[in-house]
């Protein structure tokens, strides 16, 4: 059964400038190399900060073609990487966007189906919807991409893990208002946080990777924390809370095997029960 190691550069980027980004993204991905990862995963928006506002037009590029990008295509001949960034599509529409980057090319991307607009949260107001929760077929397998505030939405993961993944990545900027030495609230966070990535490796029996930013911006620290969860719901690694730090962790596909065939709750999971009921609903709603 197949093995890797994936990472998690957990970073601090700077706000609005992408080749400063990358020039901390190639030494995360060259100290990953040098640990024999397979994978390096960069937490949500880490090639141009978080709160853009504004500049989300600027910071917004097509990561397929653009020229920017060039550094981490070449790296990706030696290792995955998987970052986040401001992803503008054919139709000018503008997203944000977890990548994908193998063998010398990104070869696929997420879009956020749920940007926030609650409490300190606007992104509604510069970004629009995702619409797939899609697998993909990788060099590792299946996986799934989410980008923070999918993995608050059960169907997301639920929806990926039935259409084969066996790894589900999460990447994220999670932030908190407390001054730094409120450790107690800041363990609350990353508590409640890593509650929810246990539930789900355990639930739908397979490896949930986690990866946070650290830094501040606007008034606003993130906490970090980035965590990798294996299919019983164990957290085998956990990166240190507020500081940069990389974490690296053996997945191993016969884990999902023992996992699926010991608990059998992910096997009987019934996809037709599942649509009859949400078309019912569906109608229910409709008729409101």
């Amino acid at each position: 059964h197949m093995k890797f190691k994936v990472s998690c550069a957990q970073i601090s980027p700077v706000l609005g400038d992408i080749e400063k980004n990358i020039k901390l993204h190639l030494k995360y991905i060259d100290k990953a190399i040098a640990k024999r990862s397979d994978i390096v995963v960069f937490p949500e928006l880490s090639l141009t900060g978080y709160s853009v506002k504004d500049l989300n037009l600027e910071l917004a590029l097509n990561p397929y073609t653009s020229k920017l990008l060039e550094p981490l295509r070449q790296r990706s001949k030696k290792i995955t990487i998987v970052c986040g960034g401001i992803e503008e599509d054919d139709n000018y529409g503008i997203f944000n966007s977890a990548f994908y980057f193998e063998a010398g090319r990104l070869q696929f991307t997420h879009k956020k189906v749920y940007p926030p607009d609650y409490g300190m949260f606007e992104e509604i107001r510069y970004f629009s919807r995702g619409r797939q929760a899609d697998v993909h077929d990788t060099k590792f397998g299946k996986l799934g991409l989410l980008v923070c505030e999918d993995l608050w939405h059960i169907s997301l993961p639920l929806l990926q893990a039935l259409k084969g993944a066996k790894l589900i990545i999460g990447i994220a900027v999670s932030p908190t208002r407390l001054a730094l030495n409120s450790k107690s609230k800041i363990l609350k966070n990353y508590e409640i946080n890593s509650e929810q990535h246990k539930a789900y490796a355990r639930l739908l029996s397979l490896y949930l990777v986690f990866c946070n930013r650290v830094g501040y911006e606007d008034g606003v620290n993130f906490w970090g924390g980035s965590e990798i969860v294996d299919p019983f719901g164990n957290v085998d690694k956990v990166a240190k809370f507020f500081d940069e730090d990389l974490i690296t962790s053996e997945v191993n596909m016969n884990s999902v095997k023992r996992a699926r065939q010991l608990a059998r709750h992910f096997l009987d999971e019934d996809v037709n029960f599942l649509r009859n009921e949400v078309n019912l609903l569906h109608e229910e709603l409709n008729k409101m």
